[in-house]
């Protein structure tokens, strides 16, 4: 199939779109160009999963070019463009600044905004990345500083044209931060009490759900036993699941992007192993089954067979209006994972393994979840050997000119 147009900037474009069957993404859009100044005809090429996902991508490339940009520049990832204009976007700052700016680029701003093309990048996809950033516990300073850089080189994108309105001037994440530090020194008081108010609630929400999908309730049921992330969730493939030993490794997430969800690597990109706990494995088998033999087929997906995502799943079943019913207000979708950690955290996990299982970067952070009996059967240690120590602490024995008195 071909689509050819041109556009009224002095440049022309030809843009086709080919179907290849044999590829993971099989419909290939191309838009072909002569460059006035070398002469020289260039293409770009990106495959798509349909071919609705291909013609946007060419009509994007097209309402850029008739903008005046380049279809190279159009298409341009944030990564590539902060590489080549970061001296520019950073002039002026003092040098003391420059490093923490530079290492909140390499480190926060590459890994989760890096692989988008910068005219793709809106206030949605900054707003979901700062509160990851908080959500990994990374201080004030840090956000600050990650997001200023942002800011910088978004604004000089700005300057060149490629989009009209900075998106990562983003307000109100202090008082984000600030929530987050809140639920983060308590978190075991957002988890739910018990299994029978888990099911309630998974029942709820199917039942006020389109056509009652019951995939909603295992989403939120297996969120809940496993302690996993619902964007873990929508990234789980059939593959994962160990049924032998009944373990699911965690290796990958589905994250929110221009066009809709991508799937990445976990956080800090490692991956872990997560027991699937007996009370579940029913629901896991049918799901499997149901799933097929191919091992890259998803194990939770949406009614329709997209991925999932934590706002997809609080509209489908109308989420803040069923816990609110039930009197859990407070309850957001994030905390399933609370809750599951609590609840492995009282049945006397260690902690070292608690950690492993949750994905946390500090141990500080896996302790929270430690119920309070635990910290003062700690303390109790610790004073213990505090006295120990002070009885075997050596005696200073009187000087001889005192002895002789």
């Amino acid at each position: 199939m071909a689509d050819k147009a041109s556009v009224p900037v002095g440049v022309p474009l030809s843009t086709d779109i080919e179907y290849r069957p044999d590829r993971p993404n099989p419909y290939r859009a191309r838009v072909r160009w002569f460059d006035p100044a070398t002469k020289r005809r260039l293409s770009l090429s990106e495959g798509k999963a349909d071919e609705d996902g291909a013609q946007e991508w060419l009509q994007d490339i097209i309402e850029a070019a008739q903008a005046g940009l380049s279809p190279s520049l159009a298409t341009m990832k944030l990564a590539e463009y902060g590489d080549a204009n970061m001296d520019l976007a950073l002039r002026g700052l003092e040098l003391k600044t420059l490093d923490p700016y530079l290492a909140g680029w390499r480190t926060r701003v590459v890994p989760a905004l890096g692989h988008l093309a910068v005219r793709m990048i809106t206030n949605g996809v900054v707003d979901r990345s700062v509160q990851n950033w908080i959500a990994d516990e990374h201080s004030r300073s840090t956000v600050k500083n990650t997001i200023a850089v942002l800011v910088r080189v978004m604004e000089q994108a700005v300057r060149d044209g490629i989009i009209k309105v900075n998106p990562a001037r983003v307000t109100g994440w202090q008082e984000l931060y600030k929530q987050a530090e809140d639920e983060l020194l308590d978190p075991r008081a957002l988890a739910l009490p018990d299994w029978e108010t888990l099911v309630a609630l998974a029942d709820a929400l199917v039942a006020a759900s389109h056509d009652q999908y019951r995939g909603w309730g295992d989403v939120v049921v297996f969120a809940a036993c496993t302690a996993a992330r619902i964007g873990e969730l929508s990234g789980c493939r059939v593959g994962d699941i160990d049924t032998n030993q009944w373990i699911w490794t965690v290796r990958r997430q589905s994250t929110p992007a221009p066009g809709g969800l991508t799937d990445k690597g976990t956080k800090g990109e490692r991956a872990r192993k997560v027991p699937i706990v007996e009370e579940i494995r029913p629901l896991v088998a049918e799901r499997v089954l149901s799933a097929g033999p191919n091992p890259d087929a998803r194990l939770f997906t949406g009614p329709r067979g997209g991925r999932i995502s934590t706002a997809v799943l609080r509209d489908a079943t109308h989420w803040d209006d069923v816990v609110a019913k039930l009197g859990y207000e407070h309850l957001r979708r994030h905390d399933l994972r609370h809750t599951g950690l609590t609840w492995f955290a009282d049945a006397g996990v260690q902690v070292h393994v608690l950690r492993r299982i949750a994905g946390h970067g500090s141990l500080t952070t896996t302790q929270r979840y430690l119920h309070p009996d635990v910290h003062k059967i700690t303390a109790a240690g610790a004073a213990f050997s505090a006295h120990m120590n002070v009885l075997r602490a050596p005696r200073t024995l009187p000087s001889p000119i005192a002895m002789t008195r």
